[in-house]
C-alpha cells in the first residue's frame, strides 16, 4: 500500500513541474507573436531589450533573445526534471534513500527561487509538488 501511494506521490509531483515547464514554455513561445505574458509591463523596456546587445555575448544577441531562451531552458528543465522524478516512484528502482530524496530538495530549492523572484500560481504549483515529493520519499 506504502509503495503504491509513494509511486502516486512521485507522479503527481513529477506531473505538476512538467506541466507547468510546458505551460511556461507555451506561453514563451505566445509573447513571440503577441507579447503579453512573460513580457515587462512597459513596452518601451521591451523594445529597449531588443535593441540592447549582451556584453558577454558577441554575436549579435540581444537581452531579448537572452531572455527568450532562458525561458524556454527553464521550461524544459522543469519538463524533463518532471519526467525524471516522476520515474524514481516506478514500481521495482531501487534506489539509495537520497536519490529518494532528490526531487524533494530540488523542488525546495525551486520553491526559494520562485518565492523570492516569481509569482502565487507556480509557487502553490512548486509546494504541491514539493509536499508530493516528501511524501513520495516518507513511504518508499
Amino acid at each position: 500500500m506504502n509503495a503504491m501511494l509513494s509511486i502516486w506521490f512521485y507522479g503527481l509531483g513529477g506531473a505538476i513541474f512538467a506541466a507547468l515547464g510546458l505551460l511556461h514554455g507555451a506561453f514563451t513561445l505566445a509573447d513571440l507573436s503577441r507579447p503579453r505574458r512573460l513580457v515587462p509591463h512597459d513596452p518601451a523596456l521591451k523594445a529597449a531589450m531588443e535593441t540592447s546587445g549582451v556584453r558577454l555575448a558577441g554575436n549579435g544577441t540581444t537581452m531579448w533573445r537572452a531572455w527568450v531562451g532562458f525561458n524556454l531552458s527553464h521550461s524544459l528543465g522543469a519538463i524533463v526534471f518532471g519526467l525524471g522524478a516522476t520515474a524514481l516512484g516506478w514500481p521495482g528502482l531501487e534506489l539509495p534513500a537520497v536519490a529518494a530524496w532528490l526531487p524533494a530538495v530540488i523542488g525546495a530549492a525551486y520553491l526559494g527561487i520562485g518565492l523570492h523572484c516569481w509569482f502565487k500560481l507556480p509557487n502553490a504549483g512548486i509546494a504541491i509538488a514539493s509536499a508530493c515529493f516528501v511524501a513520495g520519499a516518507l513511504l518508499r
